[in-house]
Parts: structure tokens; C-alpha cells; sequence
């Protein structure tokens, strides 16, 4: 009985580690390494109102298979961005409306412009 024990304790502590581990062929972006609050400068503008924050927030929130930009300050949120890989661990926004946004693990930078308006960011974490 003892052995039955041991032997179902191995394969359990076997299946926990197998779960845990990362393979080298994890795409970054699966991990959602930049997930997150970044922060640093940035604007908003709309054609009537200029909203600007020099000590500003962005938090980064995966939704299914797309981003949201939640913003601090008053700020429109932007959400629906899918990203492409630019290069080793930075991503680049794809789709209309939301191009120039670039994001990796340590800065987000962003000029966006859309019939809602201007949004920049350029912060670090």
C-alpha cells in the first residue's frame, strides 16, 4: 500500500512540474509579458479638449485575443488591438483606427489617431 502511495505521489508531483515548466518555443506573447501598468507622459485629444499628464498611467489588459489601454487622467480608453511581433519581444498594433502603438515588457509608446482623436503615450515600468 505504501507503494501504491509513493508511486501516485511521483506521478502527481511528475504532472505538477510538467504543468508549470515553460518550453523554449513559448511565444512572449502568449505569457503576456506586457501586461500591465506602464507609466509616464500622456495626451489626449479630441479637436476640442487637450487632455495632458506628465505623470500619467496606462494599463495594459488582455481581453480574449485583443488589448485594451486603460488610461488614467480622464483619458479615453482604446480597446480592440491585436498585435503583431515587430522583433525580440516588442509588438507593434495592427488594424484600423489603432496603428502606432509599439509595447514590450519595459516601455509602450504611442501615437493613435482616429475619428475619437489623438492619444500619445511614451512610458516605461
Amino acid at each position: 500500500m505504501k507503494k501504491i502511495k509513493l508511486l501516485g505521489a511521483m506521478i502527481i508531483a511528475t504532472l505538477m512540474f510538467t504543468a508549470v515548466s515553460c518550453s523554449k518555443d513559448d511565444d512572449p506573447a502568449d505569457n503576456d509579458f506586457f501586461v500591465g501598468t506602464y507609466t509616464g507622459d500622456i495626451s489626449f485629444n479630441d479637436g476640442s479638449e487637450t487632455i495632458i499628464d506628465e505623470d500619467g498611467r496606462v494599463t495594459v489588459v488582455k481581453v480574449g485575443d485583443s488589448y485594451s489601454f486603460d488610461f488614467g487622467s480622464g483619458i479615453p480608453n482604446i480597446t480592440g488591438v491585436k498585435f503583431q511581433e515587430k522583433g525580440d519581444n516588442s509588438y507593434i498594433s495592427i488594424g484600423d483606427g489603432v496603428a502606432g502603438i509599439t509595447v514590450d515588457a519595459n516601455s509602450l509608446t504611442m501615437l493613435v489617431t482616429n475619428n475619437e482623436g489623438t492619444w500619445t503615450a511614451n512610458c516605461t515600468r
